[in-house]
């Protein structure tokens, strides 16, 4: 196993800022139209990028059901457009276009090989070398092996620093390859890894969401899988766009914590599409009939967050 590199995390510490802790300014629209918005620029520090053609290999750890299995297949399924038909823009697939402004033009997914653990054979309770471990299990050439791990598995630093992450490593006979790791929230930190699907442990008390898929641990699965892939492709390997530190970046998404639509402000997610039917937040729709709520994802043509809605 190569030498672990900088690994990049969704920080909760980030999340408490913009939707935790209410800025008196930012509730107040009057106020806001006074100030001009400052460009959010994230630099691109000359290094690789996953381009190309993309497989994405999961390692389920832990049980799921497989409508929970289905639900994220049929997401990463709904990124490449030519998959299936779905519906013109929004969707899953007109979100992850704005990955091509990013150097080196399209990445375009596809679901490779499913790995199944679901005896837990780490143990229920992981470390980052362990997450390494699984992830080199699927690694392949310009591929991301995402270990997703069930509401029964604790990761170190999950729901105190992190819903998830995404790393690289080497491997003697591979070369380095990306890795990312998912974890369901749902009985651990659904306030903190599922918001707005539930309300948050501090800060404003807004009724959360209704779920769009009926889970509100699979439904906040996948925002944070949006922002670990949307991370990888544009910074695999820490010389990509981010901004900051390079063990502790904003990237694509996670420079935009936070906003699912247009006039999102701390504590509220923004305008979002709603389903009559089911009385469902969403922003996505994807293939088979999904739907999603995705994050807003910085566009380097505007130097902005981009939303959906």
């Amino acid at each position: 196993m190569g030498s672990t590199k900088p690994m990049i995390t969704i920080f909760i510490l980030l999340f408490s800022l913009f939707v935790l802790v209410p800025i008196p300014s930012l509730a107040n629209s009057r106020i806001l139209a006074l100030v001009k918005e400052k460009p959010l620029v994230l630099k691109y520090h000359k290094g690789a990028l996953l381009k190309g053609n993309v497989t994405i290999n999961l390692i389920w750890y832990g049980k799921f059901t497989p409508a929970q299995r289905l639900i994220i297949v049929d997401f990463i399924q709904s990124l490449n457009p030519k998959s299936k038909k779905i519906t013109s823009p929004p969707s899953v697939a007109s979100w992850w276009s704005t990955t091509e402004a990013y150097k080196g033009g399209a990445s375009v997914l596809s679901l490779g090989k499913q790995i199944f653990d679901e005896k837990y054979s780490l143990g229920k309770y992981l470390k980052d070398p362990q997450l390494e471990s699984l992830a080199s299990k699927a690694t392949r050439v310009n591929s991301i092996a995402v270990i997703l791990t069930a509401t029964d598995v604790g990761v170190d630093d999950f729901c105190m620093n992190r819903c998830g992450m995404h790393g690289s490593t080497r491997l003697k006979k591979a070369g380095k390859f990306a890795y990312a790791w998912v974890g369901n929230s749902a009985s651990q930190c659904p306030g903190q890894c599922a918001w707005p699907f539930q309300k948050p442990i501090v800060g404003p008390q807004i009724t959360p969401l209704v779920a769009p898929n009926g889970d509100v641990g699979v439904d906040g699965m996948i925002i944070n899988l949006a922002t670990v892939l949307a991370g990888t492709v544009t910074n695999p390997f820490d010389g990509g766009y981010f901004q900051g530190p390079a063990n502790a970046p904003l990237e694509a998404v996670s420079a935009c914590t936070g906003i699912f639509g247009s006039g999102a402000f701390p504590g509220y997610p923004g305008k979002v599409l709603l389903d009559k039917k089911t009385g469902a937040s969403y922003n996505a729709p994807g293939v088979n009939g999904r739907k999603y709520l995705l994050p807003a994802m910085w566009d380097p043509k505007t130097s902005k967050c981009k939303t959906l809605v």
